[in-house]
């Protein structure tokens, strides 16, 4: 087995660059307290919204909206994204994010509540991606309601699963990291489901629902 090397890491994070707009989102979120994915991540996401051509997109986390500009990116043009945030201050600065890009309103579905409020209310099987990045205490829960809106073929995925390096510690044990490292061996285990584990930012875990 090959060790990472710190270099080849940092050139991976880098490799791909955001643009003007996401770089103002990506500092509103810092100063929000919401702390944006990482470059190599939202180019992720957009690489698997492309590769489902999804059209329809649930988004857990709002944010400044920097991880919905690559999910949008990623999208048909005729795609549109439903993002959940509970703080409507995050979703002021996603929908002001949304307007520099140049995305048109009807593109993007902004709904302010509780995740676990408001996906039992969306439609089941009509999705082609759910992505989760809300309260880590809630990601079991999230996930739940999201093998419910995906389609067959449908992408999850789920956003700081390796948890700032903790999830592969085994001794460390605290409520959240012992959270995501049980849910990342269930989605594992899951027949439903071919996942894979990528060291991408804090980590992602994206799987296909068969």
């Amino acid at each position: 087995m090959s060790a990472q090397k710190p270099a080849t890491w940092a050139y991976s994070e880098e490799f791909i660059t955001e643009d003007e707009v996401m770089d103002a989102a990506r500092l509103r979120g810092v100063e929000l307290g919401c702390p944006p994915v990482m470059a190599s991540v939202g180019a992720l996401l957009r690489l698997l919204a492309a590769a489902a051509q999804a059209k329809a997109v649930v988004e857990v986390g709002t944010g400044a909206g920097v991880s919905g500009l690559w999910l949008l990116s990623g999208m048909p043009p005729d795609g549109i994204l439903t993002t959940i945030d509970i703080e409507a201050e995050h979703q002021r600065a996603a929908k002001a994010a949304y307007t520099a890009a140049g995305i048109a309103p009807q593109r993007t579905r902004v709904i302010t509540g509780p995740a676990l409020e408001v996906l039992p209310r969306l439609t089941d099987g009509a999705y082609d991606m759910v992505v989760i990045d809300g309260e880590k205490s809630e990601y079991p829960l999230y996930v739940e309601q999201a093998l419910r809106l995906l389609r067959p073929g449908g992408v999850l995925a789920l956003d700081n699963m390796l948890w700032h390096d903790l999830v592969a510690d085994p001794a460390t044990r605290d409520e959240t990291t012992t959270t995501l490292r049980d849910l990342g061996k269930a989605l594992r285990d899951n027949e439903s489901l071919l996942p894979a584990l990528l060291p991408v930012g804090d980590g992602i875990l994206a799987a296909v629902k068969r």
